[in-house]
């Protein structure tokens, strides 16, 4: 697991690529096509294609080719993975406060 939650983490390493990301999180699971993401953040299509392949290859995206088009969509499954990957432990260390303590 701690390869996968870094390949996810790393793909999400820039603020054009969150962009991206929180854009297709809020499309739902329809998903959106390059031009429909574009559009919507106005990153420059080349630079867009680069984002997008990233993502994907950290597996926080998912694509599916229909016809000429292709469909991006959030991997919600892989989100979820990732944040209880980090919240797995939390507070774990945390001492705890008697209540008489004030």
């Amino acid at each position: 697991m701690w390869e996968a939650a870094a390949a996810g983490f790393s793909a999400m390493g820039s603020e054009a690529r969150l962009k991206v990301l929180k854009t297709l999180v809020r499309a739902g699971k329809a998903g959106l096509t390059v031009g429909e993401i574009q559009d919507r953040t106005g990153i420059a299509p080349s630079t867009l294609a680069h984002h997008l392949r990233f993502l994907a290859a950290g597996g926080v995206v998912e694509q599916e080719k229909v016809g000429r088009t292709t469909i991006n969509r959030a991997n919600y499954d892989e989100l979820r993975n990732l944040a209880q990957f980090i919240l797995s432990e939390c507070c774990a260390d945390e001492v705890g406060k008697a209540a008489n303590d004030g």
